[in-house]
């Protein structure tokens, strides 16, 4: 298992029940795919960005700390890419020191 640390950039417009439901189906992806999510909280809510994103100007930044096997991570970001609620995400490997 690598561990790997994903920021997803979310709709702003998104009600208080949309973001639970669209949290829950961010961590079941990684849960699906032999994953397990260590933290998972709001980084930062309504950021402005310097240029638009399918056609939002700002967007609620939600960050996740997981672990999975590495051949997981392609399929894993494939999902996410499908999510219309979702416009970004960047996941990296996170490096021991």
């Amino acid at each position: 298992m690598v561990k790997y640390e994903a920021m997803f950039i979310i709709k702003p417009d998104l009600s208080e029940e949309e973001r639970k439901t669209l949290f829950n189906q961010i961590q079941e992806v990684i849960g699906k795919n032999q994953g397990y999510v260590f933290s998972a909280a709001i980084w930062q809510e309504k950021r402005k960005f310097f240029f638009p994103i399918k056609k939002f100007h700002e967007g609620l930044y939600y960050l996740v700390n997981f672990s999975a096997p590495a051949s997981a991570i392609k399929e894993i970001n494939n999902i996410y890419k499908l999510n219309e609620n979702i416009l970004r995400v960047l996941i990296t490997k996170q490096h021991n020191k």
